[in-house]
């Protein structure tokens, strides 16, 4: 008997947008026939012009974020920008896949990926708006706390907002009749930018609680500034909580939901607490597990110096040892594994930038340009830039890795003490994404239900960021100085 089989066919197509690609192409080839600035090296100059191409190509979607940084680590290789075996004021092509922070980061998505497997996550959400549910602003509360619980164990604003809150933020306005369109501000309009607002205050209080956090920690190493996950969390829980009261209830007055009373959604958490049953063996594990490791970043971190990505393997140790995950669960979660590659490939490049004293020369100039002033009017000034410039990322990572590290630098060189350049920008990194709908977290799932045009999303979300400013300024600026920071 013949049997006869037949390749599948394989459809040949870009793995690229050839649009985007040739922008980012251009780009970079322009800064190259720009002469070498006096000051740098060739080799400086040359990595800068494959920065800002890989940075062009991530904001213009020219490829996945993970395949656009493997095309740059390539070019940096083979230029000899980044030499596989690096000399002495080199750094090496693959440096950035040894780093603690990477790991740190990977671990903590591995991590969620329990709480949302088991069902924690939403059992704690549940929970929270059934208590307080009752009024729509106990609603907006309810979610805030819950955030806040699973806040430093999710390091995705996009799983936590978009993958745990959203649904129940539907539920609500579904519950109420509320659709977008005529009825959309009945309920829905509120509440999608509520949740938005409470899961940036969210991100910004943990370390662990956004992705961009910690490359802003490894960054901020190269300007001497050592950023633990304690220190991250001291400097954040005053402004952060003062932000979660006021925000949410600010949003509430200026663009006010019709309906104020929702008794029925704290029935219906209730309920679907109920159907849920009591929690489980691996729920009760998972708990357990996030105390101590909250234990470990907290008290392990001050008295015992157990760095966070040690404890971290911790925690995963214990998940994996009572089976909650198995390493097929493990090696399946591609997020985490994207995530530490483009990471690795970001950090190697700021590295070789900061080396290679492209950073210096560009820190010097945006320092030229407020120097004239004190360091906390510079220092506002720059935050200022940095914050509003987010209009034009559609990326944290972009944002984070194109413009953080310069203006840390250009922040300590008019004097502002290390540690309030460092963190306080590292903060705005965070708060801005609730700008717009598009520059990361819950944003594209919550303004995709269609509660809120264009115009409501930015004109609300514009109006918070100047209180949100002014509160991590004043109160933030008041706890760091009692913190001894300043």
């Amino acid at each position: 008997m013949n049997i006869q089989t037949s390749a599948p066919k394989v459809e040949v197509r870009l793995g690229f947008k050839l649009q985007g690609l040739l922008i980012a192409v251009l780009v970079g080839i322009a800064i190259l026939l720009i002469p070498t600035p006096e000051g740098l090296s060739t080799k400086a100059w040359g990595m800068f012009a494959l920065f800002v191409a890989t940075i062009v190509a991530i904001i213009a979607k020219a490829m996945p974020m993970g395949a656009a940084t493997l095309v740059a680590l390539v070019i940096s290789g083979l230029s000899g920008l980044t030499p596989l075996s690096p000399a002495k004021g080199e750094v090496g092509m693959l440096s950035g896949f040894s780093n603690a922070t990477i790991w740190l980061i990977a671990i903590a998505m591995f991590l969620s990926r329990a709480v949302i497997k088991t069902g924690l996550g939403k059992r704690i959400a549940l929970y929270f708006v059934a208590r307080f549910g009752k009024r729509m602003m106990g609603v907006a509360y309810g979610i805030a706390l819950a955030d806040v619980v699973i806040g430093p164990g999710i390091p995705s604003a996009s799983a936590r907002g978009g993958g745990i809150m959203y649904p129940i933020m539907q539920s609500i306005a579904d519950a109420y009749n509320s659709k977008p369109g005529p009825t959309a501000r009945r309920a829905g309009a509120f509440l999608a930018i509520a949740v938005s607002q409470i899961d940036t205050i969210v991100c910004t209080m943990f370390l662990t609680a956004m992705a961009g956090n910690p490359l802003i920690a490894e960054l901020a190493k190269s300007q001497g500034v050592e950023i633990t996950w304690m220190t991250w969390f001291l400097g954040a829980i005053v402004p952060g909580i003062v932000s979660l009261i006021l925000l949410p209830y600010f949003v509430y007055l200026i663009y006010p939901p019709e309906l104020k009373d929702t008794p029925k959604m704290a029935e219906m958490a209730k309920e679907e607490l109920n159907s849920m049953g009591k929690m489980s063996q691996a729920e009760w594990i998972l708990a357990l597990d996030f105390i101590l490791l909250l234990l470990l970043w907290t008290v392990g971190d001050l008295v015992f110096h157990i760095p966070a990505t040690v404890s971290a393997f911790v925690g995963l140790v214990i998940l994996l040892l009572t089976n909650i995950m198995s390493w097929k669960n493990i090696i399946s979660e591609t997020a985490a594994w994207d995530t530490m590659f483009w990471f690795a490939v970001l950090v190697m490049m700021a590295n070789a930038l900061n080396k290679y004293g492209t950073i210096s020369w560009i820190s010097t100039h945006i320092a030229d340009s407020v120097g004239s002033f004190s360091w906390p009017v510079a220092f506002t000034i720059l935050v200022l830039v940095y914050f509003y410039t987010r209009y034009f990322f559609a990326s944290a990572m972009a944002h984070i890795s194109a413009m953080y590290l310069a203006f840390v630098a250009a922040a300590i060189a008019v004097g502002t003490p290390p540690i309030i350049a460092a963190i306080g920008l590292g903060y705005t990194s965070t708060l801005s994404m609730s700008l717009t709908q598009y520059a990361g977290g819950p944003g594209p799932a919550l303004y995709g239900s269609g509660y809120n045009s264009t115009g409501q999303w930015w004109g609300v979300s514009f109006a918070v960021s100047i209180l949100s400013l002014a509160i991590w300024f004043s109160v933030g600026g008041v706890w760091m100085k009692l913190l001894g920071w300043w």
